[in-house]
């Protein structure tokens, strides 16, 4: 018989009650979180420790129990069969238990996924409470960095690749914005997210062309538990810019109908380190807005929500006096001088003429249907508008530079079927169709053109005793469609771009030919989890990826102002193949938790920039833009490799140590010749990066505080000697130590109520000064900055960062 959805004569919802306590002495733990992530349903326990899931679908899910100081709690219960379920937490500050929903049609816990994967809640992302963004809130994961542009402009990097090989979701629709582009990052607000996943490689088969570096989840709240509205009031000030990170948060729940709405404000001027002082244009002023509705029945789910993203961000040129190294900034159009940015302008919140400003529009469903043989259909389905806007003309403050709206469609559809058994099958289409508007602008890196993806997969997974076993395959389509433009150079003040056919009048020049494109490719991935006992379990996978040439690699040409690049294409690329391997060990006892994972990846067609110098070895300009630097794309064989590994040690009940390292290498391979050495290693590949951290947690506390904890932690960078030298498109970056600290807790009144939360966090503590090799701000200086100068901009001196969260809820 066809699968329909249920109605009301043929399911009656479950129930599920239980106490949730110590494992340690038996006692209840109020407010522990019970959830069924694939139902978006929850509770929190009582003062008794008792919960009540009241009207829940019929069908087999993963049921998560979790709280602040404890290890999370896992169980595969079948709503049909069972009513009470009863756990007991493991204080410990090893999390275990972990459940994900990123890759997966069903959520599964964390341990048993062959997929390298990290996950990180809101008790993490809360801490990190001096993180400019979401991004830099998870940067020093194992495996994942940032490659950054200023305290706000981060784009996620996982190991060595990025840009538009690690695609970013939001509630699993993906994040269209540009991604070629270097001087913008993550269109979201970091306030609505309570939950980070992410995927390290290209085992991730369910979405499409792109992630073959790995993706990023950026996963909202989740609805509170019925009955209630609840929320809170968040506000953030970091020392080192001035920062002022605002937030309002508000959710309700009744029989069945959800919403919630959050507002954001966040208001920095230019941040300070001791080598440069105040670093010009590196404010930014950003304003947020969501809201979210949806409905939880018996035959699923269905979530819409709309939200806003508003950023107006500077950024530096590094330009400086010559004599004093003081910054400059520019006044005029022929930039003939710059005169020195006087203080009062460096400790203002006000933004320069020359700036940009990156809007970000969504519109997205998630839903969930429960059909009568069990199975799950899930649709998502998304809008979204991209406008990102450079100003770059002093003496015309309105007038854009560069001015790019995109808008992208995006759908998904999952058919799952889970069995009791332990099998699972998913069988999926998904894909998204964008249109690339050039707006009233002066630059023009690249052309507006449309393009179509769709791409049909299927997985499976199967347990057999203790082998967890998963295989999928996917096939994909992307079409592009570029329009041929001309550009008048004369006709006006700036010049103008126009679509149609050449006319042969003069200071008329082709811009852009026609593109007419389509690549496809085939990816799949297999892996095994092998649980040897609850304490000691081994992963392997293999997995292809395949990515298709962005809209800049094949037809850029153009200047980038915020970059000062002009950007070259290709149109005779190949599509991108990664063949990655991944093997990982893990022990989790009650005191220790040791990890250790290795992985190989190998990419065929790596595309890449470098420099276009003339034959005689200088750099080649454009005679339109002498002040840019060209840069092409080219493409070759690549190898990244390497391995991340934790210690965590939990000696006494209150004490945590941590330990973790990150390797990462790539190798340009050629293209069939020997490779030039200054041509041998990759870009933006990070160097070894090491973390140790002492961590006190106490989660019971002592009188009206609770969930109290501090910590005190050293990053090590080690010195990035293997770098891509080329025309000075890398240099040596040294070594550095990094030290942090914090302290936090819980607030109670005397009824036992949450009235407050308290997170304090103290970055570079010591003040180093040092570059990173994934910041770009590195390269940011005048042409010749003279002798026995460090150039480049430095990194952000010491910030003591204090985040202040104040709960509230009504009946």
């Amino acid at each position: 018989m066809a699968s329909t959805l249920y109605t009301k004569a043929d399911i009656a919802p479950g129930t599920l009650t239980g106490i949730v306590t110590d494992k340690k002495d038996g006692t209840p733990i109020i407010g522990a979180t019970v959830s069924v992530p694939d139902l978006k349903t929850g509770t929190v326990t009582d003062a008794n420790g008792r919960y009540t899931l009241s009207h829940v679908s019929k069908g087999i899910y993963v049921v998560q129990f979790s709280y602040v100081g404890y290890s999370s709690f896992t169980q595969r219960v079948d709503f049909a069969k069972t009513t009470e379920l009863n756990a007991k937490l493991q204080a410990s500050s090893i999390e275990a238990g972990e459940v994900i929903i990123t890759g997966v049609s069903r959520a599964t816990e964390l341990r048993r996924s062959p997929i390298p994967m990290a996950a990180v809640g809101k008790t993490f992302i809360n801490e990190r409470a001096g993180a400019g963004n979401i991004i830099d809130a998870i940067a020093n994961l194992p495996g994942v960095s940032a490659v950054t542009t200023g305290p706000n402009v981060s784009k996620p990097f996982i190991r060595g690749l990025g840009y538009n090989r690690v695609v970013t979701l939001m509630d699993g629709i993906r994040q269209e914005g540009q991604q070629w582009g270097d001087e913008h990052g993550i269109e979201v607000d970091q306030n609505s997210v309570d939950r980070v996943e992410v995927i390290k490689g290209p085992a991730s088969l369910t979405y499409g062309s792109d992630a073959i570096g790995g993706v990023v989840n950026l996963i909202s709240p989740q609805p509170v538990p019925d009955g209630t509205i609840s929320g809170s009031v968040m506000s953030v000030y970091g020392t080192n810019q001035g920062l002022f990170n605002n937030s309002l948060r508000v959710q309700g729940h009744k029989n069945g109908l959800v919403w919630g709405a959050i507002a954001s404000a966040k208001d920095a001027k230019a941040y300070q380190n001791q080598h440069d002082g105040r670093v010009y244009a590196t404010g930014f002023k950003e304003r947020d807005a969501r809201l979210m509705a949806g409905v939880n029945r018996a035959w699923g789910y269905s979530y819409f929500n709309a939200s806003i993203y508003d950023n107006k961000q500077a950024i530096p040129d590094g330009s400086r006096d010559s004599a004093s190294r003081k910054f400059t900034r520019q006044t005029t159009e022929d930039d003939a001088f710059r005169p020195i940015v006087p203080n009062e302008v460096l400790n203002s919140y006000g933004l320069p003429a020359l700036h940009q400003r990156v809007q970000l529009y969504r519109i997205y469903n998630n839903s969930n249907f429960i059909l009568n043989n069990g199975a799950n259909l899930f649709v998502n389905l998304g809008y979204q508008l991209s406008h990102r806007r450079e100003y770059t003309h002093p003496e015309d403050a309105g007038t854009p530079g560069l001015n790019l709206k995109l808008a992208t469609y995006t759908y998904d559809f999952k058919y799952n079927q889970a069995f009791g058994d332990g099998f699972e099958t998913t069988f999926g289409l998904n894909g998204q169709y964008q249109d690339n508007a050039i707006g009233n602008a002066t630059d023009f890196p690249i052309p507006a053109y449309h393009q179509f993806d769709i791409g049909p997969f299927a997985v499976i997974k199967k347990t057999f005793g203790k082998l967890d076993v998963s295989a999928g395959a996917r096939y994909d389509r992307r079409s592009f469609n570029g329009q041929a433009a001309y550009i008048d150079t004369l006709s006006a003040k700036y010049p103008q771009l126009y679509k149609g056919n050449n006319n042969t009048s003069a200071g008329v020049i082709k811009q852009f030919d026609p593109l007419h494109k389509i690549f496809t490719g085939a990816s799949g991935s297999v892996g095994a989890t092998y649980n040897a006992s609850d304490r000691f379990l081994l992963k392997a996978n293999i997995s292809r990826g395949f990515r298709a040439p962005s809209i800049a690699e094949l037809s850029a040409n153009g200047p980038d102002p915020g970059s000062q690049i002009y950007h070259t294409g290709n149109p005779n690329f190949k599509p991108e193949f990664s063949f990655q391997q991944d093997i990982g060990a893990f022990i989790t006892l009650p005191d220790v938790s040791i990890s250790a994972e290795l992985f190989n990846n190998e990419l065929q067609n790596y595309i890449y920039q470098q420099q276009v110098l003339n034959a005689d070895g200088s750099a080649a300009e454009n005679p339109n833009y002498p002040s840019y630097t060209i840069f092409a794309y080219n493409q070759s064989k690549a190898r990244i490799y390497g391995g991340e590994a934790n210690l965590d040690i939990h000696p006494i009940s209150w004490l945590h140590i941590e330990n973790s390292i990150a390797l990462t290498y790539g190798k340009n391979l050629g293209t069939g010749g020997p490779v030039a050495d200054s041509l041998r290693y990759l870009p933006f590949i990070p160097p070894l990066h090491s973390h140790h951290e002492l961590r006190g947690t106490f989660a019971k506390g002592f009188s009206k505080f609770k969930n109290l904890y501090a910590f005190v932690g050293l990053d090590h960078f080690a010195a990035q000697n293997r770098f891509f030298s080329a025309y000075g498109t890398e240099t040596y970056t040294s070594g550095y130590n990094l030290i942090s600290a914090g302290i936090g807790a819980n607030i109670f009144n005397v009824a036992g109520k949450k009235v407050m939360e308290l997170f304090i966090e103290g970055t570079n503590l010591a003040d180093v000064n040092y570059q990173s090799n994934m910041s770009r701000l590195k390269y940011f200086d005048n042409e010749n900055p003279g002798p026995n100068v460090q150039p480049g901009i430095f990194n952000m001196g010491r910030n003591i960062s204090f985040k202040v969260i104040v709960p509230f809820s009504l009946k």
